[in-house]
């Protein structure tokens, strides 16, 4: 089992959009936390449902009044538990601030929506009559993600990895994006895109263009297929801390 905790980019910048997108993540899954039996609700109608943007599908006309082309957004600040909210947001912080830095805020923040719209319209035209609502920012992430893979394929990411000891490894971009995005593929090969479960094609859709959009949102300075920032496959472990009269070497280990 592995875990990607974060990547060996220099930051550039103060990335103040994705520092915001999380936090409105963060708000919105507080909010829906807060009305508890009244989520389910709340999803219905700020969750994107295939049939309803498509008109195919009514809503109970005891939800509040939405309009179909607003919940492609909404839908992406929702999430289904405290797992799919920390999956994400842990994902966000690892590889937006990068993907801000090459772009510039404003940008970065259209790039992101125009991902999220692209991967919620991927999983609805899949299934245009479904009344099952799509919560998340799986999609838009993934686009994050398709951005990375084209800029920054060799850059290592920390992957905690849990094996008979607890390690962490330096992992190339593009084999832990690869394998996410493999894992991706082959999900939606046996999911059923009309029933619940984990909107597969929104993934997909949403790594696309991420990777086809880059292309025009990333600043002139900015080059595709960056090289390494350190050596891949180095395995680092976190030194024990130790008292003591034995004075600091000045060497920053992985950790510093």
């Amino acid at each position: 089992m592995f875990l990607p905790i974060r990547d060996d980019n220099p930051h550039t910048v103060t990335p103040f959009v994705n520092y915001g997108l999380i936090a409105a993540c963060a708000l919105a899954f507080l909010w829906q936390l807060s009305l508890g039996e009244g989520g389910d609700a709340a999803t219905m109608t700020f969750g994107l449902i295939p049939g309803h943007l498509f008109g195919t599908v009514e809503l109970d006309p005891g939800l509040a009044s939405v309009p179909a082309w607003m919940t492609i957004f909404s839908s992406m600040f929702l999430h289904g538990g405290w797992m799919h909210f920390l999956g994400n947001m842990l994902y966000l912080w690892i590889f937006g601030d990068n993907i801000e830095a090459s772009l510039g805020h404003k940008r970065y923040l259209a790039f992101y929506l125009l991902c999220g719209v692209a991967a919620a319209l991927a999983q609805s035209i899949a299934s245009p009559t479904s009344d099952v609502p799509m919560i998340g920012a799986s999609g838009a992430i993934a686009g994050v993600l398709g951005a990375y893979l084209v800029l920054h394929p060799r850059s290592n990411i920390k992957v905690f990895v849990f094996l008979i000891i607890i390690t962490v490894i330096n992992v190339p971009a593009f084999i832990v994006l690869g394998i996410w995005f493999g894992g991706q593929l082959l999900s939606s090969a046996a999911a059923d895109p009309s029933q619940p479960g984990v909107a597969f094609l929104a993934h997909i859709g949403g790594f696309v263009a991420g990777a086809a959009l880059v292309f025009f949102f990333k600043k002139r300075s900015v080059h595709a297929f960056e090289p390494a920032q350190s050596r891949a496959f180095a395995v680092e472990r976190r030194p024990l801390r130790r008292g003591g009269s034995v004075p600091n070497s000045g060497k920053r280990g992985p950790w510093g």
